[in-house]
């Protein structure tokens, strides 16, 4: 299962240039260390902000810790840890957001669409398995308990394959 991390840096003031040209650069060569895509988020021009995000994508968990372990990936840390101001923050990105991370995102017609679809095959037969088993109770109960499997079976069965398949979609143009 691909995994997928979000991180913040935050860089010292009259260095975003050059941090900037840093990461670019550490960017073109990290590929070859286990990384299956990488995106930089700069702040916005006149915000004032000083944060940073990339988002970064590995096949597992075996790619991951082999990247941030790497000399390139330790290289780079000493690089750049005289451009940031103290430790990046790192999270990893689940449900919604990991689906439809890209850039540019999809259209959100897009990402309603195979949101849809997966909402749509998973309901379909839980509504003829599950529904005879909640005849009766409170609706609020039998609605919370029916949410309470779509959401799981959703998050981490559905979508994650679903948005696998349907990316070359989501990410094509028109033009």
């Amino acid at each position: 299962m691909s995994i997928h991390l979000a991180i913040t840096r935050r860089v010292r003031p009259g260095l975003e240039v050059e941090f900037e040209r840093a990461i670019r650069d550490f960017f073109r060569t990290s590929f070859g260390h286990g990384t299956q895509g990488v995106h930089l988020l700069s702040p916005l021009p006149g915000s004032g902000s000083r944060e940073y995000g990339i988002l970064r994508s590995f096949a597992n968990e075996e790619e991951r810790l082999a990247f941030y372990q790497s000399p390139a990936f330790r290289s780079w840390e000493e690089q750049v840890r005289t451009m940031t101001e103290g430790e990046p923050l790192q999270r990893r990105l689940h449900g919604f957001e990991a689906w439809f991370r890209a850039s540019p995102p999809p259209p959100r017609w897009k990402m309603a669409a195979v949101t849809y679809v997966g909402v749509y095959f998973v309901t379909l037969p839980l509504m003829l398995t599950l529904n005879p088993l909640l005849t009766g109770w409170p609706l609020p109960l039998a609605n919370a308990t029916f949410n309470l499997v779509v959401v799981p079976l959703l998050t981490w069965g559905v979508m994650p394959v679903l948005t696998q398949v349907a990316r070359p979609w989501l990410q094509r143009t028109l033009t």
